[in-house]
């Protein structure tokens, strides 16, 4: 734990304009819920917090030394890491401000953060604990010691008086992930309708905090959002939500009224594959209301890591999804954890093979075929003795523990793959041909090295590079 002084400073209050900076590291490619949101509950309570997009901008050293509370967005594993650099250099620049962590993973790793860089930590419903702690140290009260505790975090969430998220001082939207349909790009804005989740999936961050909960956001405070977007430029509606159909009637109802208001806005969403079949109905609908594609985390083709990973569906529910998107032609965008200790070389080779057969090839940005499991500090996986049996010490550095493939091949195929497609998106390489050179990859050994897998010919005739491709995100880290 690092003490920070938290007596005023005789030349400036905490209610000074950049006395308290957020910081995001990295929000998927848009422009950073994990700001708008805390700067619109500050400005409320008559602070003056000033942001900073390091997906965007450059480490601004003066707003840092400035400061006296710096407050880093981590609502996901890659922010974590980019943020844990922050926060060494925040105390190297300004000693005496306070480190203050928030967002799922503030919450899952409190206990190293704590112990290491960090003087607070706030879970995912940080908004009001985040105004509590500014008007405790702004009053000369010292930080709060305690984890976070997200049953004490959700009772305030629910009390507070709905707000719209404040833009007005961020990046402009031209700056973040745009829409790409039909060869025009067009701005994207992203919004929340729902906060948690209703499910235990053991590899995501959500349950551990959550455990099964999820509330629903005011319809017109969701749909005043989205006015502040449309009114920034944009175009296009990420609904960003970690399952939009989790609420389905919710789901009809914003989508409803956002069309009835924008009717040439168009949005995606996210979407488990047992809420895409049970729910074809309200598919229907939302594409109806301007859906023109959905991200939804199939994970593996293996009904027994499905099973483990607690997915609530299994190989032929994927394939049933993936053929009825086809019919009413909405396009599917998959991601896929296809690394985990269960996944075989086999496993792996029949991915792409309905990949490929199923024409979704175009669908799917080739760093998902990299994605090895992750296990964070917290995570339900800790619990699953076939998860136990693989794991290894808790890697710090990274944030995550260790865990070896029974089948040494696999963990050499999965550090291949990633850097293929680390290749591929540096150098702007075609989605096709990465797939095929990573099948080819993948491919028994003692094949002749230059099959069709391989031979740009072949895949240059049957993908063009003038062909017509389905919509999607310009920024390809959908997990």
């Amino acid at each position: 734990m690092h003490s920070a002084s938290p007596k005023k400073r005789h030349d400036d209050s905490l209610r000074a304009a950049g006395a308290i900076l957020l910081v995001s590291c990295y929000e998927l490619g848009q422009q950073p819920l994990g700001l708008a949101m805390p700067m619109a509950r500050l400005e409320d309570a008559g602070f003056e917090p000033e942001a900073i997009d390091l997906a965007v901008d450059l480490f601004d050293e003066s707003r840092v030394t400035h400061a006296r509370v710096v407050a880093i967005s981590v609502p996901m594993h890659t922010a974590l890491r980019i943020g844990v650099g922050v926060a060494h250099r925040t105390r190297q620049l300004n000693p005496d401000c306070v480190v203050v962590f928030y967002g799922l993973y503030a919450a899952l790793n409190a206990t190293h953060l704590l112990d290491t860089v960090a003087d607070v930590c706030l879970g995912a419903e940080f908004e009001a604990p985040l105004v509590e702690l500014a008007l405790t140290l702004d009053a000369g009260g010292k930080p709060p010691q305690p984890r976070p505790d997200i049953s004490r975090e959700l009772a305030a969430a629910k009390k507070a008086a709905p707000l719209t998220p404040k833009r007005n001082s961020l990046p402009p939207l031209s700056r973040y992930a745009r829409l790409v349909k039909d060869g025009q790009y067009r701005n994207s804005g992203s919004v929340v309708t729902t906060r948690g989740c209703k499910h235990l999936c053991r590899h995501c961050p959500l349950p551990p905090l959550y455990n099964g909960r999820f509330y629903a956001l005011p319809v017109d405070a969701v749909i005043s959002d989205i006015q502040t977007l449309v009114d920034a430029g944009a175009e296009h509606i990420t609904f960003a939500d970690p399952d939009f159909l989790n609420g389905p009637t919710h789901a009809q109802r914003i989508a409803r009224e956002m069309h009835a208001r924008f009717p040439n806005l168009t949005f995606d969403y996210t979407a488990k594959i047992e809420h895409l079949n049970r729910h074809r109905d309200i598919v229907h609908d939302l594409k109806a209301q301007g859906s023109v594609f959905v991200v939804s985390a199939v994970e593996s083709v293996n009904d027994r890591t499905l099973k483990l990973l607690a997915k609530g569906h299994r190989r032929k529910d994927i394939v049933d999804v993936i053929r009825f998107f086809r019919d009413i032609d909405l396009s599917l965008r998959p991601t896929f954890v296809p690394f985990t200790p269960w996944d075989t070389i086999a496993d792996y080779r029949a991915l792409l093979d309905i990949v490929e057969g199923e024409r979704l090839i175009d669908h799917i940005d080739p760093v998902q075929y990299s994605i090895r499991l992750l296990v964070p500090p917290g995570s339900f996986l800790l619990r699953v003795p076939e998860m136990r049996a693989q794991l290894g010490d808790l890697d710090a550095s990274r944030l995550t523990y260790t865990w070896t493939h029974p089948e040494p091949e696999m963990d050499e195929l999965q550090r291949a793959v990633a850097a293929i497609a680390a290749d591929a998106a540096r150098n702007g390489r075609d989605a096709a041909e990465t797939f095929f050179v990573i099948k080819g990859r993948a491919a028994p050994t003692g094949l002749p090295a230059l099959s069709k897998s391989a031979d740009a010919a072949w895949i240059r005739r049957r993908f063009p590079l003038d062909r017509h491709r389905p919509p999607g995100l310009t920024e390809n880290w959908f997990c």
